[in-house]
């Protein structure tokens, strides 16, 4: 169950990780995505400057996005794998405040379940947030066994 629960959490890092890296390749890239279902490029209509923001800020999502995979995946590997119980926790609490922003877009900013890239925010959040929990739940043992380490 120990080695399942560090493999499954550090295939979800590294699947973040690359999902973020092609967000931000997209981000930087020639890719003319559609936004509310209309082009970047119609949205700016002859204003470089729009482009360049929504750009700018696909980019910055996409660069937190791969540094929260990046940790995720390094605390998986080596503080998690060896069994020290903070790194449960450290991945718990991060994956629950990673779900609770994006699923806030719903009912604060009034988007759609749908998205066009990634194939649904809640959808998509939930079902991460349940492997997550598959992966911490098949290494919860750790926590009833976990020792205090000495402080001196």
């Amino acid at each position: 169950m120990k080695t399942a629960s560090w493999v499954l959490l550090a295939f979800i890092g590294v699947a973040t990780l690359l999902y973020s890296l092609l967000s931000a390749s997209r981000a930087y890239g020639t890719y003319n995505e559609r936004l509310g279902g209309v082009r970047v490029t119609d949205l700016a209509a002859g204003r470089p400057e729009v482009e360049t923001a929504v750009r700018a800020r696909r980019a910055t999502a996409a660069a937190c996005s791969a540094g929260f995979a990046t940790l995720f995946l390094l605390i998986s590997v080596i503080p998690y794998r060896r069994g020290e119980v903070w790194a449960w926790w450290a991945l718990l609490v991060g994956m629950l405040v990673v779900a609770a922003l994006i699923l806030l877009r719903i009912p604060l900013l009034g988007t759609s379940t749908a998205d066009s890239f990634g194939g649904g925010t809640a959808v998509g959040t939930l079902t991460l947030l349940l492997i997550v929990g598959v992966g911490l739940a098949l290494g919860a043992g750790r926590l009833r066994h976990g020792r205090p380490r000495d402080s001196g």
